[in-house]
């Protein structure tokens, strides 16, 4: 039987909020149980489910033995308790069904407590305490949800998970230090699980942002020629990366919150919201074993501001934000420090979303390389910058393709991984020879785009975004 030690619940004048599921995986005490939660993030596993308008789920999930295992969950502590054997909280059957909660609204309706699990959630009602309830928090844009309601319980909780990622930087700085020691030409022997092993690590010891730095590092070696030289490139930045966590409190107060961010560390988005007609620019998912990452680019008309939201979807489902591109919003935005306060949160949207949308007024591509690098004195480990080119000409050159800048004679190499994309054919197409006005992103690795203009879209043009992924 799996008992919780989560704050006291609060009674509640009225519904609660429904929690994201990126927040729902905050809870996971580890990635073993991030992973085996959103395996039971559908709704096809349980059965008798509901919740109630004052914060309680529960739902009986079939497992190995006869019996379903009874997973109950009150939302404003949040306490967890379920009839499994784990000794993990939350579980991954509360995780699996909070899931389910927050990505799929039919799939556990509102009801009547059932008996097995009223006994548990009145006593817990019954001691309420009178305090604001962590479902209360999360609508008001307050503390998260993975945090306990006690403060000092949350501060003793964090210094808790920076000591576990400084134990897996000093391991990290000692497995590159052997790497190098013994030469890189090891790191492209097949079979060689050097990566995958200290990935794990850095995921044992809750850093998931070097974990996927480390991932990345086991795909340079099959990366074609010269492939050393980027491997020890790499390597420095991740070794750049371990020093300014290990000496986090002596750096300025935005590079540290990019340093916690680039760990895995994501601080909650802050200050006063910005409030814009915002054009969406492109939305396109990624795939992360179950969990599917959608990404929307926004630009704000009157800031001129560039800025992402990021939402997420578990068990094969999409996510529950989608905003149409090339649409205009009425919104406002709250950004999160670090990483160039490029991503922000949705705070409200004020109407519907409405058709056609000029583009930015763009830049060269000298200015585009420009200001990517100064991005990169922010943050060393961006790997790209937003940046709209005007007037610039798709074109092949040699095995790739290249954006010609149609005035001052520059060119961008058009990123690898965009190459294969139908999207790259869309904008040839769209060209025709001309300039066109195209968003993307601006990297080391060259330019990858994302969404497109013919070169007439101007103020007061109304053809639409050409996306391109």
């Amino acid at each position: 039987m799996l008992l919780s030690h989560g704050g006291e619940p609060a009674r509640t004048d009225g519904p609660v909020a429904r929690w994201t599921v990126e927040q729902v995986l905050a809870l996971a005490p580890d990635d073993a149980s991030r992973r085996a939660g959103s395996e039971l993030g559908a709704a096809g596993p349980w059965s008798g489910g509901g919740h109630d308008a004052a914060g309680a789920v529960w739902g009986l999930c079939g497992g190995s033995g006869s019996t379903p295992y009874r997973t109950m969950v009150d939302t404003t502590g949040p306490a967890y308790r379920c009839s499994c054997p784990s000794r993990k909280s939350p579980c991954k059957h509360a995780l699996g069904l909070l899931l389910v909660w927050a990505s799929d609204v039919s799939a556990l309706p509102e009801r009547e407590v059932p008996d097995w699990a009223g006994e548990w959630l009145t006593g817990r009602r019954e001691r309420a305490a009178g305090r604001p309830s962590t479902a209360e928090r999360l609508a008001a844009g307050g503390a998260r949800a993975a945090g306990p309601a006690d403060p000092e319980a949350a501060g003793r909780r964090a210094e808790r998970r920076a000591e576990r990622i400084t134990g897996g930087a000093l391991e990290l700085e000692e497995r590159l230090a052997d790497l190098l020691r013994g030469g890189l030409a090891a790191a492209g022997q097949p079979g060689h699980a050097f990566w995958e092993e200290t990935a794990a690590r850095m995921v044992d010891a809750q850093a998931p942002g070097l974990a996927a730095r480390v991932r990345e590092l086991g795909a340079v070696p099959a990366s074609g020629p010269d492939w050393p030289v980027r491997l020890l490139e790499e390597c420095a930045l991740l070794h750049l990366l371990d020093s300014a966590w290990l000496g986090i409190d002596r750096l300025p107060g935005p590079l540290a919150a990019t340093v916690r961010t680039r760990v895995g560390l994501t601080p909650p988005a802050e200050g006063p919201p910005v409030r814009d007609d915002w054009l969406v620019l492109a939305q396109y998912d990624t795939p992360d074993g179950r969990i599917v990452t959608r990404r929307i680019w926004l630009h704000g008309r009157r800031t001129g501001r560039t800025t992402l939201l990021l939402s997420f979807g578990a068990a094969g489902r999409s996510p529950g934000l989608a905003l149409p591109v090339g649409g205009t919003i009425d919104a406002e935005l709250t950004f999160h420090p670090g990483t160039g306060r490029l991503r922000a949160a949705l705070e409200g949207q004020a109407g519907a979303a409405e058709p056609g949308g000029t583009p930015p007024p763009g830049s060269t591509v000298t200015e585009a390389v420009a200001a990517y690098g100064e991005a990169l004195r922010e943050d060393p480990w961006l790997d790209a910058w937003p940046v709209t080119l005007r007037e610039v000409v798709p074109a092949p050159s040699g095995d790739g393709w290249q954006l010609l800048d149609a005035a001052g004679g520059a060119a961008l190499p058009v990123a690898p991984a965009a190459l294969s994309r139908p999207g790259l054919w869309k904008l040839a197409a769209l060209s025709g020879g001309s300039p066109v006005t195209v968003f993307g992103a601006c990297g080391h690795r060259g330019f990858e785009p994302y969404a497109a203009w013919p070169a007439d879209a101007g103020d007061d043009a109304t053809s639409g975004t050409v996306a391109l992924v």
